[in-house]
């Protein structure tokens, strides 16, 4: 792996946890409550949840910095 190609990887890391917050206020998800995990098609179907809001705040992101 080159230095540059793991340094994108670093950057879109940091990218991805800097909209963290914004993405979960997207999603809306509720948190487990204690003592009751989330099943495996539950945490599936949050996943697809999480990737479809950070897309958006991504994208809201980009409409602000114009």
């Amino acid at each position: 792996m080159s230095a540059e190609l793991a340094d994108r990887q670093q950057q879109k890391v940091r990218e991805f946890m800097q909209l963290l917050p914004l993405t979960l206020a997207i999603a809306g998800l509720p948190e487990a409550e204690t003592g009751r995990p989330f099943t495996e098609g539950q945490m599936d179907s949050r996943a697809i949840s999480i990737r479809a809001a950070y897309k958006i705040a991504r994208q809201i992101i980009v409409e602000v910095v114009k």
